[in-house]
């Protein structure tokens, strides 16, 4: 069998040309393929696609700043005004105050930062012993060899040898358990990492007062909070921080996908006052740490163009009104026989599935009816669709599921 030239990420190496869907246009909350067939991404591309497909502000900002500068370095000495007044407007948003911010190029990367300069700042502070990193599971915060250690998905580890140490999970929902751990190691503790909602790991909220209970333990023991933003932030759950919806404040952020709508690859950490004080305490300290692209003017003029519209169109308000219409309708095609739950928040949710349904073949028999979502695991089908869907494409994403469970559910 031949296979494409391209390798594709979460795909079988082996399968061939026949299996995959060239898109080649986007408008809205709708993409097109190669042969015609119109879908509705139900998932926002991959969870970012928060302002909907075919900006031209976007397209124009990343045309004019190349053909200005379409790239330049961020290390040392160097900057750029796209940069920085990203940065200005991201510290404006955050949700600590008088944060700064470190540029990557993707939420693993982001992820993989925090991560160091967490442990970098406890160092800093003349507590170097201070590298365990607690996370979660199930929970999904990247790919990197950090990203990948911290998320709570064995299978995404398997077969990739030796992982980052002094990282340990806990289940996302029992602080007892975590409890249990800090008991013993709480003088080591660097950080807390947790998603808002966990997103890729299955759509899963927190239980009430659940962050909150991470943030007073991070201070009871001396750690740090991150919290990983990476699908939650920039409206996705009605605020343009998640933790704002549960009223914490972290000590650090991670972002990339809603930052710029996808339309540019970029990521970052919002760094707080904390970590930023014993960061800079001693005025000789390099920060060892970037990326090639960190801060790419042209990443950076899609960002801000990106957050003027969602800022413009108060597009965080749309999560809840999303998040209620589908919640209503998938929760309409629970019948314990081909779907047994709905969960969710804000604008992303999923319809847990009966044993034996399959969520790839859900996914499939969604395609042929025009709608694209993701299949997590074996049971869950995720939503997250751009802030600017229509109640009319809702709609559809609901008749195109309950076609498809029935589908399904006749071919078991």
């Amino acid at each position: 069998m031949t296979v494409p030239a391209f390798l594709h990420s979460y795909a079988r190496p082996a399968a061939g040309p026949e299996a995959f869907i060239t898109i080649v246009a986007g408008q809205g909350a709708e993409v097109v393929d190669d042969v015609g067939n119109r879908y509705v991404d139900a998932l926002a591309s991959l969870w970012y696609c928060a302002v909907g497909h075919g900006r031209d502000e976007i397209v124009d900002a990343v045309v004019t700043q190349m053909r200005r500068l379409e790239a330049f370095h961020t290390f040392d000495r160097f900057t750029n005004a796209p940069a920085d007044a990203v940065a200005e407007t991201l510290r404006r948003l955050a949700p600590m105050p008088d944060a700064r911010v470190f540029f990557t190029c993707s939420g693993s990367e982001a992820v993989d930062s925090a991560l160091k300069l967490a442990r970098l700042a406890h160092h800093a502070a003349g507590q170097p012993e201070r590298t365990l990193v607690v996370s979660r599971r199930p929970s999904y915060h990247g790919v990197t060899y950090g990203g990948m250690t911290v998320t709570g998905l064995p299978a995404n580890q398997e077969g990739f040898g030796p992982l980052v140490g002094d990282v340990v999970q806990v289940p996302y929902d029992d602080l007892a358990a975590l409890d249990a751990l800090l008991e013993d190691q709480g003088a080591r503790l660097a950080a807390i990492i947790a998603e808002p909602v966990v997103g890729a790991g299955g759509v899963y909220p927190p239980p009430e007062g659940y962050l909150a209970g991470l943030r007073q333990r991070c201070d009871r023991h001396g750690g740090f909070l991150v919290a990983d933003e990476v699908i939650c932030g920039f409206g996705r759950l009605g605020q343009w921080w998640g933790v704002q919806r549960h009223g914490v404040v972290p000590d650090l952020v991670t972002f990339a996908k809603g930052v710029t709508s996808g339309y540019q690859p970029m990521g970052g950490v919002l760094v707080g006052a904390e970590v930023r004080r014993r960061l800079e305490a001693d005025p000789a300290l390099v920060l060892r740490h970037g990326h090639t692209y960190s801060a790419h003017p042209t990443a950076c003029a899609a960002a801000v163009a990106n957050l003027a519209i969602l800022e413009r169109e108060s597009l965080a308000e749309r999560a809840e009104p999303i998040g209620r219409r589908l919640s209503a309708g998938l929760g309409a095609l629970v019948d314990g026989e081909s779907a047994v739950g709905v969960r969710g928040q804000g604008g992303v949710w999923a319809i847990a599935l009966a044993t034996g349904m399959g969520a790839v073949d859900v996914r499939e028999e969604l395609l042929v009816r025009g709608v694209i979502a993701r299949p997590i695991g074996t049971d869950t089908v995720a939503f997250c669709p751009p802030l600017v869907i229509s109640d009319a494409q809702i709609d559809q994403c609901i008749e195109a599921t309950a076609e498809a469970l029935q589908a399904v559910a006749k071919a078991r």
